[in-house]
């Protein structure tokens, strides 16, 4: 006799965890629909508009923004997620299913036990498929465009085999190989550069012990060169020069941007290419303060959810929810920027990186539960 209650309260539960679940699946789908479709468009005309004076076709520029559009999309998540959690809550207070759940016995709170679950299993999704995605479209878009506007890009990769780095222009393109770098990759030892014709094969080769990047060239010292023109013995005609010039349109800033993006790498290659970083003569903390950032991202979307219903889970009699919406989603606003400042902080080293990762989603999730708890119960 007791305990038939238990089992029809128990499937009660279940059956409203997964319609609640289902609810914030397709609210957060739509939105995420609608901003993908609004983000290309944007995208869009602005890439019509940078690459006018190109000879870049309109499907060209239409991959540009397909390849653009999963970044633009992962890194807009959060808001999202609580535009998501306004939607449904406010939904389920227009329709007083919210008094229904209070009248039927239950805690407003349980409510919130599926949209908690689906949000952090969207957000390990998001990180362990998601990321690597984002990463391999974001460095093709960024080959592509580079190609259309200059016709050449620049490439910095590192490997077990040292530095790599491709510059690129109207000359032609050359592969650089070091055995080490200096933290700002501006001088290289142990330097090994091919020079590649424009639209041909390796016209030279040359090695130098140290490359160091001035104002419109690399400067070589104690460098030794072979042509490698057809037709030509490169041991007969080898040079030896204390100093050479090999002109270079690379700048720190553009190395920097090139090679310190860790948002190019994705999730499951990053601790391997920290130590590669490490072993180079690099610093790996940007990319070990990315990499603790994206594990903690669903936390931080868990956040989100916790925010956006802090102020939504009211029925509507109580009036102003114009300005709830407006709160939760400033308040939300508001945690997704300390929590860049708070990374920008640990790239820096003013702060250790597990603090910058982990410090902004548990303080959110912990005033979100405060504002919960104080709405919920006076």
């Amino acid at each position: 006799m007791v305990q038939a209650p238990q089992s029809a309260g128990a499937g009660g539960t279940v059956i409203l965890n997964l319609y609640l679940a289902r609810r914030f699946l397709r609210m957060f789908l739509g939105l995420l629909l609608v901003f993908l479709l609004m983000s290309m468009l944007i995208d869009l005309v602005e890439h019509l508009r940078r690459l006018a004076a190109t000879d870049a076709t309109f499907s060209q520029v239409v991959g540009l923004v397909l390849l653009n559009a999963p970044q633009a999309i992962y890194t807009i998540l959060p808001l999202v997620i609580i535009l998501a959690t306004v939607t449904l809550f406010l939904g389920l207070a227009r329709s007083s299913e919210l008094v229904v759940v209070r009248a039927s016995g239950r805690s407003a709170l349980r409510a919130l036990v599926s949209p908690v679950i689906m949000t952090f299993l969207l957000g390990l999704i998001a990180v362990a498929t998601v990321n690597p995605i984002v990463a391999a479209t974001s460095k093709r878009y960024t080959v592509l465009l580079e190609t259309y506007r200059s016709g050449g890009v620049d490439v910095v990769s590192l490997s077990a085999e040292g530095f790599w780095l491709r510059q690129g222009g109207v000359d032609g393109q050359t592969v650089i190989r070091a055995a080490r770098a200096n933290p700002q990759a501006t001088e290289l030892y142990d330097v090994t550069m091919i020079g590649y014709a424009p639209g041909g094969g390796p016209d030279r080769r040359i090695e130098a012990r140290t490359a160091r990047l001035i104002d419109g060239a690399w400067e070589l010292t104690d460098a030794r060169i072979w042509p490698l023109d057809q037709g030509v013995n490169p041991e007969a005609r080898t040079e030896r020069r204390e100093r050479i010039e090999v002109p270079s349109t690379l700048t720190e800033a553009r190395i920097r941007d090139t090679f310190g993006e860790p948002s190019a790498i994705p999730i499951w290659d990053l601790p391997t290419y920290i130590g590669l970083l490490s072993e180079a003569g690099f610093s790996a903390r940007r990319h070990a303060v990315w990499l603790q950032m994206e594990l903690s991202q669903p936390l931080f979307l868990v956040a989100m959810v916790l925010v956006g219903a802090a102020f939504t889970m009211r029925h509507v009699r109580f009036g102003k929810t114009g300005i709830s919406v407006l709160a939760a989603i400033m308040l939300g606003f508001g945690l997704y920027y300390v929590r860049n400042f708070v990374q920008i902080l640990g790239e820096s080293g003013q702060i250790p990186v597990a603090l910058a990762a982990w410090a902004t989603p548990v303080a959110s999730i912990l005033l979100a539960l405060g504002l919960l708890l104080h709405m919920e119960d006076g």
